[in-house]
């Protein structure tokens, strides 16, 4: 893979969208990013803790506004070394580290109400017609073919996230936002349909890191081959089964949202009580060390956390881009398979946290116990409007027919904004779905459950 290519500044369906002088398209996409609707609600969407109360806790817009300032710290520093090295031209050491922070920008943008376990409720509610078969209860979602039913069985919020960039947003004009190759290509960690990866799989490239998850909806495959070729990724396997080596810059942003999450994360876990300040400074120090200055008699506790945390992330950036440096051969040739943080020098730390996050907080009481509301949130609301779609289905997919025919719908729709443009099928009209409940926030996905319970 060649940076000229990688670093492609030409748009998703616009590729000779020109620069304008002082605007890079980089700094345009994440301006696009960051006025957008989708990213304002990550401020009332999951991080960790739904539903919390403590204004202190991570929700998902400022984890993604950390991820992209890490993500340019890491950009930048890559660079230089790049630089150093007669990989890349000076000009370009800025492209790299506005790509990735503009990709880390967008990287959670496809999350679900609650999380990872909304995630979870989203698949498993999909996933029962797919067991009981097409006709229980007139099931719109038991009609999907099945090469394309792992799409919603398991519900992937990187491949919503790459439809909401490439599709839904922006008018839903043809490319979506219309953000840059280079930036497209950095944001798909998993550059893969599910089908790809279900055969992929099954064959001796099976491990590859970039097959761990799928990252891009049959919807939307044609759109991410176009940012593929623009940026000459690494292609592999044919047909159904194609599928790509990751865009080198996709390790970065993976790495700092991994430095992000399981750093801040910690920090969170001492402000809700999951674990102790003692804690917490001891897991950080193992990245950062000990500093070499005692701390002042004034500070509080979260301050001297909120110091060991500036200091672990600086830390867990430098080993990250010694990392690439170490990878960077296997990197370019789209044969490294792994995560930076897994390879660097701060690993047995990283690894440590991750053991502690699995047993003190990702199982936490208070979490546990707002995770099964969500789910019972998710599927009510699942349930209710799923019906709304075994009618419109029943109406030949015609949307004004249907609103005519049937009043309480019209209400509804007219209720919630649903916007029911572009289904025209099964396949379409779950996704159309999925973009409803998945695009809530926590809080809008409870007022819409008691709406629809009669609780309001």
């Amino acid at each position: 893979m060649q940076w000229d290519r990688l670093l492609n500044a030409g748009r998703l369906c616009r590729p000779d969208f020109p620069e304008p002088p002082g605007r890079p398209a980089y700094l345009q996409d994440y301006d696009r990013i960051l006025f957008s609707e989708p990213f304002r609600r990550l401020a009332q969407k999951t991080q960790v803790h739904p539903l919390y109360e403590h204004d202190h806790v991570h929700h998902r817009m400022i984890h993604s506004l950390e991820t992209a300032s890490a993500g340019r710290s890491l950009g930048t520093l890559a660079g230089q070394a790049m630089l150093k090295q007669g990989y890349i031209h000076e000009a370009q050491r800025e492209v790299i580290a506005g790509t990735i922070q503009a990709a880390c920008l967008v990287h959670d943008i496809g999350n679900p109400p609650f999380g990872h376990s909304g995630e979870d409720s989203i698949g498993e509610w999909f996933a029962t017609p797919f067991r009981t078969g097409a006709d229980v209860a007139g099931s719109v979602a038991g009609s999907i073919a099945k090469a394309q039913q792992g799409e919603f069985a398991a519900f992937e919020g990187n491949a919503q996230g790459f439809r909401i960039a490439a599709r839904l947003e922006m008018a839903r004009r043809e490319g979506g936002m219309r953000l840059s190759y280079a930036t497209l290509g950095a944001f798909m960690k998993y550059p893969c349909t599910d089908e790809a990866r279900q055969l992929a799989r099954q064959g001796s490239d099976g491990s590859y890191v970039g097959l761990k998850k799928f990252g891009v909806f049959q919807s939307e495959a044609a759109l991410f081959a176009e940012v593929a070729e623009a940026t000459g990724m690494r292609a592999d396997g044919a047909g159904a089964g194609a599928y790509w080596r990751r865009h080198p810059l996709a390790f970065l942003v993976e790495a700092a949202d991994d430095i992000c999450y399981r750093i801040l994360d910690l920090e969170d876990a001492a402000t809700v009580g999951d674990l102790s300040t003692r804690q917490v400074i001891a897991c950080l120090e193992d990245i950062a060390g000990k500093p070499n200055r005692e701390d002042g008699d004034a500070m509080t506790a979260r301050e001297v956390v909120a110091m060991r945390r500036a200091g672990a992330i600086h830390q867990a950036i430098e080993a990250a881009v010694a990392a690439f440096m170490a990878q960077y051969d296997a990197i370019m040739a789209g044969e490294f398979s792994d995560g930076l943080m897994e390879v660097s020098s701060k690993a047995e730390a990283f690894s440590q946290m991750k053991e502690i996050s699995n047993a003190r907080i990702f199982t936490a009481q208070r979490k546990t116990e707002l995770e099964i509301s969500g789910r019972q949130v998710i599927f009510a609301v699942l349930d209710h409007f799923h019906a709304l779609y075994a009618d419109l289905r029943d109406s030949g997919w015609d949307v004004e027919l249907f609103l005519a025919q049937h009043g309480y719908w019209a209400k509804l729709v007219r209720a919630v904004g649903l916007d029911l443009r572009g289904i025209t099928d099964e396949y379409t009209a779950m996704h159309n779905l999925a973009d409803f409940v998945s695009g809530m926030t926590d809080r809008y996905a409870v007022k819409v459950r008691d709406m629809v319970a009669g609780r309001i």
